[in-house]
């Protein structure tokens, strides 16, 4: 919470400066400032504020000069002050070299202020080893502890001695005051000269000798008017003259501070006399106060402070020392003047540039190597040769740095179709692309890249392409999955002509299988693997593996109507092809089995719960034995063929009955229960309740048993008043017809009312009726023939005192006797299976004894 107060208390703070001091400053109407960010300039009376141009959003930085800082001063050196500062802008303004501040906007002046716009700075070389004078408090985040490299004051002085050689041979200009103060860094890290504020012009001509007339420095005017004595050359006090030897000093003496924390050789704090003290003195320099000067450079740096001008090295002789001898600064150098190289030579330096990327440091890297590279994307053919060493430095860059500095140049050239090495290098890349790039701009920017990867002719950028896309398959939402990139890889996999492409589709489509739902596996991946025109064991198996995972993978899983109609006549041919090896038949046989026995098992399943729901909608099993419906009489089983038993068991028996159509082929029954298997009618399980109902009836009843004695004497009565029935009412039967013999058929011509199998029970009875004029013959029925509830011979009509002693029962009149007859007749058990029985004719002398 404190460090978010700071932060809007820096804000707001530097929002009101801005406020108070740029109004009516012209500068205001092109550029925005935002924060400020350092110092610079003669005693750091520059503030450097962060801003870009409205127009353009073009990265700026704004000088501001506040004129109450000269409050403190007296009036004459306020008015030599802001001449000076105006004198030094202007003479920037028109200076144009890779080492000099970029004027972007030249020097606008308002009642309250002095600005000016330039090129994107970072800090001031002064801030950065540690001047803080007029600087924001606390310093900003990006200076604190913030260490040069070697290889960046290196590169940082040959660039200020290449900005003195520019100055001294082209533009015959002394600067006069090189100090940390007037060195600029910009912000991809170059060394840039600023701070013309004491300059000397040459007065002569041309062609003749320069000459920089000499200004006297006034020990009365205030020190920040006048050029820093801490890095002045000795002549100004010694031989009160300059050269362009008098900056090389200076530098020298910039060297000297940048090793030793900052600080120059002699502090003088703007003494005059201490300057010139400090001056004599240098006539004999001990080594020892040099010892802080790297190895390499400490000879030339104490060269350059010698009291003698002559024996200083000049800019040029400066810039070709061996110290800078280096191969970071060579690359460095390399990269700021690759715009005067061809195409061929660029091609030849970004080969060999990732070697030495890796062994510079981070930050180098970032601020210098970067900007350079990404130059080189407007050139279409140098990409290929770029793009790996951007990637390169990516791979040492957080997300923060990444998407600031690296991102936003990447995604133009992911847009690149020509040349085709592009995409292949991105596919190369692709898995630091995916740990880097926000989740956001994978989806807008590195899908559609996939996407154009996939439509390419190029065999290995497809294959690269089809590796990368499971490792982040759980970054694309559903529609592009079931939209974009399912249907592409479908397309692939079915148009190419690449075995090898092939199987990385049918891969990359078994990785993506946990990513995506049940239902879009069955409707778009599982259909398309049949129309895969390829059979070569490497598909085969590929094709396998989906199917394999799609069954066992717990969230998908394949139905078994899918299984048992798409999937296994598909896999089945497979399996005999001919370039299967033992491992990939016994893989295939495997899954194959696999789905046979879950299409075995869930069918099964199925089936046993239909049987058993069928089972409790329907009534309870009814027993339809002959036992309780005597009525209906089942025939013997045939013995069966060898053909029958073929069909036997297959749930044809309801469709093949024989030529004769009985009464059970309607009822099929098993062992006396209705057959489950068989839909009945309505009105068959209406019937079927009906007699289920009368037997429940009829076991309910009670069964009647008479008293011990009198069931005796009812039943002996009952068997005599019987016997004496029967013989009187065979006495009184006339025998009319001939006697018929054995072999006669019954049911034969001319015959009425025979007992057949099946017949009503009323048909059950002693005699069988015969023709008018034929002889009767009298068969004796087994006993366990005649139930023993029923008599023999009943008249529904009339009713004697006989009837009162019997059970009630349906009786047989007189008239409805049938007569014997010689064929055998059918009796029917309830406990038996129908047998025959064989009957005899009688004689006549047997009936007359029967008779008498």
């Amino acid at each position: 919470m404190d460090v978010l107060n700071k932060l809007c208390s820096t804000v707001s703070s530097t929002v009101s400066q801005l406020s108070s001091v740029l109004p009516g400053n012209p500068v205001t109407r092109e550029f925005e400032a935002t924060c400020h960010i350092a110092s610079a300039g003669p005693g750091l009376l520059w503030k450097i504020y962060q801003g870009y141009k409205k127009s353009t959003k073009q990265e700026a930085a704004i000088f501001v000069f506040e004129k109450r800082q000269l409050e403190r001063w007296p009036r004459g050196d306020r008015e030599a002050m802001l001449e000076t500062l105006r004198r030094g802008v202007s003479q920037l303004t028109r200076l144009r070299h890779p080492q000099i501040l970029i004027v972007q906007h030249p020097l606008e002046e308002s009642r309250e202020s002095l600005a000016f716009a330039t090129e994107p700075v970072f800090a001031s070389l002064a801030n950065i080893l540690g001047s803080t004078e007029n600087m924001p408090s606390p310093p900003p985040t990006h200076l604190r502890n913030y260490k040069l490299f070697e290889v960046e004051i290196k590169y940082g002085l040959l660039q200020v001695g290449e900005g003195l050689a520019f100055l001294h041979s082209d533009v015959k200009l002394l600067h006069h005051n090189i100090c940390p103060e007037v060195i600029v860094v910009n912000q991809q890290g170059a060394w840039k000269i600023f701070g013309f504020d004491f300059c000397i012009h040459n007065h002569n001509t041309q062609d003749s000798q320069p000459y920089w007339p000499f200004v006297e420095y006034s020990p009365t005017l205030h020190p920040v008017a006048q050029p820093s004595l801490d890095y002045l050359a000795p002549e100004h006090a010694l031989t009160l003259s300059h050269s362009p030897a008098s900056d090389m000093f200076s530098l020298g003496m910039l060297i000297l501070a940048l090793h030793n924390s900052g600080q120059p050789l002699n502090n003088n704090n703007g003494d005059w006399s201490s300057y010139k003290r400090n001056a004599c003195e240098l006539k004999q320099l001990p080594a020892s106060r040099l010892l802080c000067v790297t190895d390499g450079l400490r000879e030339f740096v104490r060269m350059m402070l010698n009291v003698t001008p002559e024996l200083r090295p000049d800019a040029h002789q400066f810039t070709k020392i061996e110290f800078f001898e280096d191969v970071g600064v060579k690359t460095l150098n390399y990269l700021d003047s690759l715009f005067q190289w061809d195409n061929l030579q660029k091609s030849q330096f970004y080969k060999g540039l990732p070697q030495i990327i890796q062994n510079l440091p981070h930050r180098v890297c970032i601020y210098r190597i970067l900007p350079c590279l990404m130059k080189e994307f407007v050139n279409p053919t140098m990409v290929p040769f770029v793009l790996p060493n951007v990637l390169l430095v990516a791979e040492n860059c957080s997300k923060e740095e990444y998407s600031q500095h690296i991102l936003p140049h990447l995604k133009p050239v992911m847009k690149m179709q020509d040349p085709i090495q592009i995409l292949l290098i991105f596919m190369q890349k692709m898995e630091l692309l995916l740990k880097l790039t926000p989740a956001e701009e994978i989806k807008t920017d590195v899908l559609p890249m996939l996407y154009r990867a996939l439509e390419s002719d190029a065999q290995q950028i497809q294959e690269l392409c089809l590796s990368v896309l499971p490792t982040f398959a759980g970054l694309i939402d559903y529609p592009a999955m079931k939209n974009a990139l399912l249907p592409r890889i479908k397309r692939l996999c079915i148009a190419t002509s690449y075995i090898s492409v092939r199987v990385n589709c049918l891969v990359c489509v078994g990785k993506l299988l946990e990513h995506l739902d049940k239902w879009l596996v069955l409707d778009e991946v599982l259909p398309f693997l049949p129309q895969i025109p390829s059979r070569e064991p490497a598909v085969l198996m590929g094709i396998l593996g989906i199917y394999k995972l799609a069954l066992t993978h717990k969230k998908l899983g394949i139905t078994k109507e899918l299984m048992a109609t798409k999937i296994l006549p598909f896999l089945m041919p497979l399996s005999i092809e001919n370039g299967l090896t033992l491992n990939q038949f016994n893989a295939l046989m495997t899954v194959i089995k696999e789905m046979v026995s879950r299409v075995e098992g869930e069918h099964r399943t199925k089936l046993e719960q239909l049987n058993s729901i069928q089972q409790e909608s329907k009534s309870v099993s009814i027993n339809l034995s002959t036992n309780n419906n005597p009525s209906q009489l089942v025939p013997a089983p045939q013995p069966q063929s060898e053909l029958d038993q073929m069909f036997s068991g297959l749930g044809l028996d309801s469709f093949i009955g024989g030529n004769e159509k009985n009464e059970t082929s309607k009822t099929p029954q098993v062992n006396g229960n209705i057959n489950s298997s068989t839909s009945l009618s309505l009105q068959d399980k209406q019937r079927l309740v009906m007699q289920q109902e009368t037997q429940q009836r009829l076991q309910a009843q009670p069964v009647l048993t008479p008293s011990a004695p009198a069931q005796s004497k009812a039943q002996t009565s009952v068997k005599d008043l019987t016997a004496t029935l029967v013989e009187s009412n065979l006495n009184q039967i006339k025998y009319t017809r001939p006697h018929i013999q054995t072999g006669d058929q019954v049911g034969g011509t001319g015959w009425q009312n025979a007992v057949r199998p099946g017949a009503s029970p009323q048909g059950f009875g002693a005699f069988q009726t015969a023709p008018v004029g034929a002889q009767w013959q009298w068969h004796s029925p087994p006993p366990s023939f005649m139930p023993p509830q029923q008599s023999v011979f009943t008249s529904p009509h009339q009713k004697s005192s006989l009837d009162s002693l019997l059970p009630t029962a349906d009786k047989l009149p007189m008239n409805r006797m049938q007569a014997p007859m010689q064929q055998p007749l059918i009796t029917v058990s309830p406990f038996q299976q129908p047998q025959q029985q064989q009957t005899k004719a009688l004689s006549s002398s047997e009936i007359n004894d029967f008779l008498s």
